[in-house]
């Protein structure tokens, strides 16, 4: 990455990983799961002493929001994925927030307020382009119809779960939602990012005629994700493209602007980065994006990588961005695939 000569790094989400000791080849996590201020400064202070780390951080500057590993795996506002009590969490949520802040290179309106820290925020690039960083955890809706004992994400058919439609159910939460929108009424640039993250482009896991959806994407917010693709549209923004991660896998897709319509014109396109070193997810998550083609142009999760982006006011280029060997320090990398955008010409194609 470092040899690309970057000139700016995005971070969708999940920098660290809260868990305790693991079984990874890769690398082992010191010390139990973080749960102290003291505990996620001790995980910041070992990510840190990778030396490719250290030349990624040195190479440029970097804008980042956050995911649910910087504080605990699926957290959605004031819950974990354990049954605990409120203040019992949001203590931790105070702790994760303050290590998140001191060790990661954030405005200095992200300094946190105890368990609230203000992620969410506007970049311009002079008339080339309008970045949101949106913060798709601290705010939310708690995640539908979750497995018995436990909170957090599930795989969850619609039909048996209503409560996934209510439109009351928000992603981003009103107030940042009504931002997210003021913004992008107010927008005059060429190209127009949203990045957050996890996918926002709805996979249907079930092949038996149902639907059945992760309820911890924005898959699990059919009603806020609608919301948003409304209002993109409704304020005709200039090629809007919507940055993600999570998943651990590449995923390219052009999404209509009637969700329930998908031979309607596309809305936007969404670009979703694979995880860097770690494991990708199951082959029937990959799997449910492959089947939604010609809306999703790829789907791996075979790779380890990142996407390398190059933006002209004519053009955005992404190149997909594969890692031979994750063990090995001196890995050399090639590129799975490339596409591009064509300003004012809404839809990817291959390079």
């Amino acid at each position: 990455m470092v040899a690309d000569d970057p000139q700016l790094i995005l971070h969708v989400g999940d920098y660290i990983y809260e868990s305790g000791t693991n079984k990874s080849p890769v690398r082992k996590h010191p010390g139990d799961e973080c749960l102290t201020l003291e505990e996620y400064r001790l995980r910041y202070s070992a990510y840190r002493t990778d030396p490719d780390l250290q030349a990624a951080h040195a190479a440029c500057p970097w804008m980042l929001t956050h995911d649910d590993h910087e504080v605990d795996n699926d957290y959605a506002n004031d819950q974990g994925e354990k049954i605990e009590p409120r203040e019992k969490f949001m203590a931790r949520r105070a702790a994760a927030y303050r290590a998140y802040y001191e060790h990661l290179p954030l405005p200095a309106t992200a300094r946190p307020r105890g368990p609230d820290m203000q992620l969410y925020t506007e970049r311009r690039f002079g008339d080339l382009l309008t970045l949101l960083m949106l913060d798709e955890r601290q705010y939310r809706s708690h995640q539908v119809c979750p497995t018995p004992g436990k909170n957090g994400g599930a795989r969850v058919y619609e039909e048996d779960c209503p409560e996934m439609n209510n439109p009351a159910r928000t992603m981003l939460g009103v107030p940042q939602e009504r931002w997210t929108d003021s913004r992008l009424a107010a927008t005059r640039a060429r190209w127009n990012f949203l990045a957050q993250g996890v996918t926002f482009t709805r996979s249907n896991e079930a092949t038996d005629g149902r639907h059945r959806y992760w309820s911890d994407a924005w898959a699990g917010y059919p009603a806020a994700r609608d919301r948003l693709l409304r209002d993109i549209v409704a304020r005709r923004v200039t090629n809007p493209v919507v940055l993600s991660g999570d998943i651990h896998a590449f995923i390219i897709a052009d999404l209509p602007r009637d969700p329930a319509d998908p031979n309607s014109p596309i809305g936007l396109s969404e670009l979703v980065t694979t995880s860097i070193t770690s494991p990708g997810p199951p082959d029937f998550v990959v799997a449910a994006y492959q089947r939604m083609k010609p809306q999703v142009w790829y789907a791996d999760g075979q790779h380890r990588g990142y996407i390398r982006l190059e933006l002209t006011r004519e053009q955005l280029s992404a190149d997909l961005v594969a890692l031979d060997d994750v063990r090995r320090a001196d890995s050399g990398a090639k590129i799975l695939a490339r596409y591009a955008i064509d300003s004012g010409t809404p839809g990817l194609r291959s390079l």
